[in-house]
């Protein structure tokens, strides 16, 4: 008969060597860094900004790429919810990300550095109130040139020029479409069919120009001018602007009839497996400084007010950067068209068949 003090003795001491041991592993596991998994554009982020804040978090970040907004749903629509704790879309894709249940509401009771927003960005059409999201950038898309003389802001340089300088336009349906639609003096998000025609045919006559060299990515089209293969393209005004801090003769114009202003938004995925860290995230990129040095790396503009004062004077009074309230009344955000957004797919397929 085994002696029960002898036993519960036994029984204590095994569990003291228990805890002797397995309290180091515990230690370190709490130690471990929290995981945090961002799917984004490609250089889109300051790498000081991801390393400042798993230092101060204790997080390890891992970053996933893709190019398109279309790439990123259809990532979403895998079946592998619970894969990523952030995104950044584009304003025009919110509907349908909410539409589909791919994000979830924010809890802004997490976000206390949400009143450092600019007013005009918190109550954008796609998403009042920042119910599904926070802004991230904001900018517009225009023109870059290479010259000793910046020429006119204006679309007529590639539309109405008869031989204008070699010259590229972007790739896609809603932008090129667009910038012919602005200079038609028609809205970006028309779906009168005629309208969109009118811009339809006058790029199949822009690209019978000799000039003319063809569709590309606002990349694309930047590295062209650059190396002066091109002297036009259609940019996206951050790659631009830091191409004309670093490059002699480089100028991005918006032009003066309006473009396009785009504004990206951060949201977090529905099943988001880091949800607490999540809004810790997005938290950190709303603070002052933060922003701030987002925007310097990246040369858009910041949607937060309190940034503001420590953003460079030299990129606060670029217009590029911050256009003037007169010219953003003649710029729109590009909308969600659902079912009419084939008038566009359709008419782009003339052009791109012309």
């Amino acid at each position: 008969m085994v002696n029960f003090r002898s036993g519960l003795s036994l029984v204590v001491a095994l569990a003291m060597t228990l805890t002797f041991w397995l309290a180091p592993l515990a230690a370190r596991a709490a130690d471990q860094p929290r995981p945090l998994h961002v799917f984004i554009w490609s250089e889109y982020m300051d790498p000081e900004i991801i390393s400042n804040f798993e230092k101060t978090h204790n997080v390890k970040v891992r970053m996933d790429y893709y190019e398109s907004n279309e790439e990123m749903i259809a990532k979403l629509q895998s079946g592998l919810e619970g894969a990523y704790d952030i995104i950044i879309p584009s304003t025009y894709y919110i509907p349908t990300l909410i539409n589909l249940k791919l994000i979830q509401p924010l809890d802004h009771k997490k976000l206390p550095n949400i009143v450092n927003l600019m007013p005009e960005f918190t109550q954008i059409t796609v998403d009042p109130g920042n119910q599904y999201t926070v802004p991230y950038q904001w900018g517009t898309s225009g023109l870059v040139a290479h010259a000793e003389t910046p020429p006119p802001a204006s679309w007529k340089i590639v539309f109405e020029d008869k031989n204008p300088d070699n010259f590229l336009l972007f790739d896609t349906a809603r932008d090129a479409l667009g910038s012919a639609l602005k200079h038609l003096g028609y809205s970006m998000n028309t779906v009168d069919i005629n309208e969109i025609k009118q811009a339809g045919d006058l790029l199949v006559a822009t690209k019978k120009k000799p000039t003319f060299m063809g569709f590309d990515s606002g990349v694309g089209g930047l590295a062209k001018v650059i190396g002066q293969v091109a002297s036009i393209a259609q940019v996206y005004s951050g790659e631009a602007i830091k191409a004309s801090k670093e490059e002699e003769n480089i100028h991005y114009l918006i032009p003066e009839e309006g473009c396009e202003q785009w504004l990206d938004l951060l949201a977090i995925p529905k099943g988001a497996a880091h949800l607490d860290l999540a809004h810790e995230f997005l938290n950190y990129l709303m603070e002052p400084e933060t922003a701030a040095k987002l925007a310097s790396f990246n040369n858009y503009a910041t949607p937060n007010q309190k940034a503001l004062a420590y953003i460079p004077e030299e990129d606060r009074n670029n217009p590029g950067m911050y256009p003037s309230e007169e010219l953003k009344k003649k710029m729109e955000y590009f909308k969600d068209l659902g079912p009419n957004s084939r008038l566009y797919e359709e008419t782009w397929t003339l052009v791109k068949s012309r």
